[in-house]
């Protein structure tokens, strides 16, 4: 199972502004692909581990060093985060497959669901997925054999 060292909530900002950017852009265009490669940055994210994510090395590798005069917050769990964007590839996944098999009225939910998470969690680091996560695991607790953390 994939470990992520904690994480800094400034840098799974600056990921949700970036995801709602591409979000943004499969909701105006209707696009199966945009949604497909929002759908496997998810599917990384969720499955391989929050460090895999391309707008977090961009985070980690230019934005992060420069903030050096700003005192850093204290950083988090990464299982929620993980969860939340296990969370964002079922809905990226439905919009794809809506999307893809002309279901467009049920591509433009899924997606729309999808960007009002991301930009809640940019805009005012509000994680509904993260916020879910601590009653997904009283309903399923640790060393269950169906967890998947």
């Amino acid at each position: 199972m994939p470990t992520d060292a904690r994480v800094d909530p400034r840098g799974v900002r600056f990921t949700a502004w970036v995801t709602s950017g591409i979000l943004a852009v499969g909701l105006v265009t209707g696009s199966w692909r945009v949604l497909a490669a929002q759908t496997a940055l998810f599917a990384l994210c969720a499955f391989v581990g929050l460090r895999s994510n391309p707008w977090g090395h961009l985070y980690r590798r230019t934005l992060r060093p420069r903030l050096r005069e700003v005192p850093e917050p204290e950083h988090e769990d990464p299982r929620p985060v993980r969860f939340s964007q296990g969370i964002g590839f079922t809905f990226a996944l439905l919009a794809t497959v809506g999307y893809a098999a002309g279901w467009t009225s049920f591509g433009v939910a899924a997606n729309a669901l999808a960007l009002v998470a991301a930009l809640l969690n940019a805009a005012f680091g509000y994680c509904l997925g993260c916020r879910l996560y601590p009653v997904v695991r009283r309903l399923v607790p640790a060393g269950s054999p169906t967890e998947t953390h």
